[in-house]
């Protein structure tokens, strides 16, 4: 085979001259400098990068430029700079180390010692939920042999007393939004937070104005009521709670209009609190991107959770105590044990911030509302996701279940007391739990109890309805819409079942309740 060498040499000749050209050497470069700027490790913080920056004579920012620009440029500038020097880096030996170290990293374990009265908190948490779990989950399988047609019919008298509901009537609650509502325990009292700061006790069912108490220098975030407040808890001890965007948490009797203590810590607005099922802890949820336990007694922090990587806006405790939930503006809710201080599960499915969240009284489901407009309804034992209503047109600003008082009496059982909404109805019967008799039943024949606790879910959204669904089928059972069709800040359900309050924004609270409820 006879090679052409002249015809190789010419070859030879026009790949070294188009090297050698202008536009092929600055096209070389450039291919250069991308790869060594890809090989280049750089601060993800964006106040080290503009430390960078000012450390190389260039402007910190440019017009329009966001943190992932403004390292993008930095690595360019570092690149081109490395390569005028003529440096030779090894950026291959540069990046083994990083990832060496980075593994390292991995490897070691995150542990932030707590206080010892944590680890007391975690035991006395543990001691008191424990019993709880042993009694729900006895009465919940007592309660899967009731007979169908039986809880049919006192799911039939359940919701067609909820679908009668109307508004009663609408109460000016401040000058600015009404942004929290609760009732008190008994269902006597209605606890109302406002943008002004202020909190406000109003009497149920003829909305009085009781106390005002100037609570906070900003507006409020939330309110929450002592578990054993207008029950058993003495009025001059801790009652109720408030937290506001002053970043502090207020502790308050019924009997004084100065708060009993004040609770500072976090960084930021301080949005949702809710009561340890105990009353002996505090939970909160903050803008500073955390979630807090608090001893209600002494007043201490006892816990400061991180976890999410925006801010926390909602809170909430099973009712047997072990469990926590908190939702944040990232989308994602958390289900935590107490006892231990670790993740139970995480709840992935929004698409934006949730907004409310809400154990229900069988202690294995979880209700999240979110700024998409949708409810997730999540089963804790398979987890994950079993509904998704879209339930508004707008935000979903509050979730919250009916939950019926529990029997004081810790040797009763069942432990379930009827509401009084549903006491009066022919087809209930007993003291103590909402009670339908099976058409088999003899006359005088007494059967067991059956509890309309956790039966319903009420929400409410920021496209001006509160809205009521069948927890059995997450139906819809009742919308009800306000005058102005302003946005609902909050919403609750009274432990009696007979009344639904709404906090406007504005201005205004809202009662709703069946047209023909006894107003005495």
């Amino acid at each position: 085979m006879d090679v052409d060498f002249d015809s190789l040499e010419a070859r030879d000749s026009d790949v070294a001259s188009s090297a050698a050209h202008p536009e092929t050497a600055r096209l070389l470069s450039e291919l250069d400098r991308r790869q060594l700027a890809r090989k280049i490790a750089l601060p993800t913080n964006d106040g080290e990068v503009r430390a960078r920056l000012r450390e190389l004579d260039q402007p910190i920012t440019l017009f329009g430029e966001g943190p992932a620009d403004r390292r993008d440029r930095l690595r360019d500038l570092i690149a081109k700079a490395r390569l005028e020097r003529g440096e030779a880096m090894d950026v291959e030996e540069e990046e083994e180390s990083d990832s060496e170290s980075e593994e390292s990293e991995k490897e070691e374990e995150f542990y932030t010692e707590g206080p010892t009265a944590l680890k007391a908190a975690r035991r006395d948490i543990a001691e008191y939920s424990l019993p709880r779990a042993r009694k729900r989950l006895a009465r919940q399988r007592f309660d899967a042999g009731v007979p169908l047609a039986r809880l049919m019919d006192v799911r039939k008298a359940v919701f067609s007393n909820l679908s009668t509901f109307t508004n009663l009537g609408s109460q000016i609650g401040d000058t600015r939004a009404v942004s929290a509502v609760r009732f008190s325990p008994d269902s006597k009292m209605l606890l109302t937070g406002s943008w002004t700061g202020q909190a406000k006790l109003w009497s149920v069912p003829s909305c009085k104005e009781v106390r005002v108490l100037r609570a906070h220098k900003e507006r409020i975030g939330g309110v929450a009521w002592h578990p054993e407040a207008t029950l058993s808890q003495s009025s001059s001890a801790v009652n109720f709670a408030t937290s506001g965007a002053d970043n502090d948490i207020k502790l308050w009797n019924l009997d004084d209009d100065t708060s009993l203590r004040t609770l500072s810590g976090h960084e930021s607005r301080v949005c949702r609190v809710n009561f340890h099922p105990s009353g002996r802890y505090l939970g909160s949820a903050s803008y500073d991107g955390t979630w807090r336990l608090w001893d209600v007694e002494r007043g201490d922090e006892l816990l400061l959770q991180e976890g999410h990587s925006k801010e926390v806006y909602a809170i909430a405790f099973q009712q047997d105590g072990a469990l926590v939930a908190s939702g944040g503006l990232d989308a994602i809710a958390r289900v935590w044990d107490l006892r231990s201080g670790r993740t139970a599960l995480v709840l992935s499915g929004h698409s934006r911030d949730i907004l409310s969240i809400d154990f229900s009284p069988n202690g294995y489901q979880v209700a999240t509302g979110s700024n998409d407009d949708t409810i997730r309804i999540w089963d804790l034992r398979m987890h994950q996701a079993i509904a998704t209503i879209p339930g508004h047109k707008s935000a979903i600003s509050d979730v919250k279940f009916f939950s019926a008082p529990a029997a004081r009496d810790a040797e009763r059982y069942p432990v379930t007391e009827t509401p009084r909404a549903f006491a009066g109805m022919d087809e209930f019967n007993g003291a103590s739990g909402a009670a339908v008799k099976s058409e088999g039943a003899g006359e005088g024949e007494s059967e067991p109890d059956f509890p309309t606790s956790g039966s319903f879910l009420v929400s409410s959204g920021f496209d001006g309805y509160v809205k009521v669904w069948s927890a059995d089928d997450w139906q819809q059972v009742r919308a009800m819409a306000n005058d102005q069709a302003g946005k609902v800040m909050s919403v609750d359900v009274s432990s009696d079942a007979r009344f639904i309050a709404a906090g406007q924004y504005d201005k205004t609270f809202k009662l709703y309740s069946d047209p023909n409820v006894d107003l005495a």
